[in-house]
């Protein structure tokens, strides 16, 4: 039998790549995804045929998860309950489809991962898996062994030699990709405890950062950032870009409790800086690029289309009918802004486009020849009308 997990080198795949080979008498292949994680993966490489699968692939996906699956969501504004930009969520369809691809090729007849019976990425692996294929049998080590914490996963890896990146002191769970990093258990469990100063891996603390404001222009194309001050740069490196960039000045941290999809609320500590600074961007472009009721039509769907990503439905009707939409009116938001980051806080500062909708004329407060200020009384009795004879 021949099993593809998808693999971190993390502690519940490592632990996995023992437990598949044991419980089901199986050929495990490990496979990683290069989603910009900034890990050594030779290393991982090294360290999975080490801890016993037979063969290794390492995907550089990075171009292509910023390009088709990052972009596409932040051209919808995607956020999950007003807070959450969905770093774990949106990486989890590619990673998933890649798995199901090496498996069609390796012929393998199922298909592994790390994700624990209480959380959301089961569900987000699992329902791309069946969307690819159908057939394919799902293996799901932490719904069927014994293991009940992590704490008795380290155990279990220390006594099979297991090389493992948690220790009792730092127990994160954590996620790491080109767009986020994040951060769950431990002391962050406790959903008063303020987390550690040494925690944090992407941005200053905002009172560290610099004094002075730095500012910045993003050049958009079709709803896509596509330059950083002038400069074009393909996705990954734009992002990676501003990753430093806002990261130095504070900016992209989150603390939240959430509603997982499986039922229950979770504490998640997230660093999402040049993602939190893209959001922030492509609305000012928007705003003067995009007609009020269309933008308004979009705005409502917000919460549906982040739904469909935060609970693993990228690869469903609804999620790519909604897309279809969103890219349509998203054709003529081009232009530039300007933004000022400062200790923590990104504010934009100036908005133009080539296609823009603004009327400097129509909107001014001094006198102008193109609106008639009297035609406001008949539009506001006629609005009027039901509030005036309401019982």
């Amino acid at each position: 039998m021949k099993i593809v997990l998808a693999y971190s080198g993390g502690l519940d795949t490592s632990v996995a790549i023992a437990w598949l080979k044991e419980h089901y008498n199986a050929e495990v292949i490990a496979y990683c995804a290069d989603l910009g994680q900034g890990e050594d993966l030779q290393a991982v490489r090294e360290k999975a045929i080490k801890t016993g699968a037979s063969k290794v692939y390492v995907e550089d996906l990075r171009e292509e998860f910023v390009r088709d699956y990052i972009f596409p969501m932040l051209r919808a504004n995607a956020v999950y309950e007003g807070v959450y930009l969905m770093g774990t969520s949106i990486a989890r369809p590619l990673i998933a489809k890649r798995q199901i691809e090496i498996a069609e090729k390796e012929g393998a007849h199922a298909v592994s991962h790390g994700a624990t019976g209480k959380g959301n990425d089961q569900v987000r692996f699992e329902l791309t898996y069946y969307a690819l294929n159908p057939s394919i049998k799902v293996i799901a080590p932490w719904r069927e062994w014994s293991f009940d914490s992590r704490q008795s996963l380290i155990e279990y890896a220390q006594s099979k030699g297991i090389d493992i990146p948690v220790t009792k002191e730092k127990p994160y769970s954590t996620d790491r990709n080109i767009f986020h990093i994040s951060y769950e258990g431990g002391v962050l469990e406790d959903p008063w405890q303020e987390p550690p100063d040494d925690m944090y891996t992407l941005c200053v603390p905002p009172e560290k950062a610099p004094d002075r404001a730095t500012y910045i222009e993003i050049d958009y194309e079709a709803g896509d950032p596509v330059a950083i001050n002038g400069e074009r740069l393909s996705p990954f490196e734009l992002l990676s870009m501003l990753n430093e960039i806002a990261g130095s000045n504070g900016i992209g941290r989150v603390d939240m409790v959430e509603n997982r999809y499986v039922g229950m609320k979770s504490r998640g500590v997230y660093e999402t800086p040049g993602g939190t600074v893209l959001h922030i961007a492509h609305r000012a472009v928007e705003s003067i690029t995009l007609d009020r009721e269309v933008m308004h039509l979009r705005d409502s769907l917000i919460p549906r289309y982040s739904e469909c990503i935060y609970y693993g439905y990228w690869f469903s009707p609804e999620r790519e009918s909604l897309q279809n939409f969103i890219d349509e009116i998203q054709r003529n938001v081009t232009g530039t802004v300007r933004l000022k980051l400062y200790k923590g806080n990104c504010t934009v500062v100036g908005r133009k486009s080539p296609v823009s909708l603004y009327s400097q004329e129509l909107a001014t407060f001094e006198a102008d020849e193109v609106y008639n200020q009297a035609d406001a009384e008949g539009f506001i009795r006629l609005n009027a009308l039901r509030l005036r004879y309401r019982k």
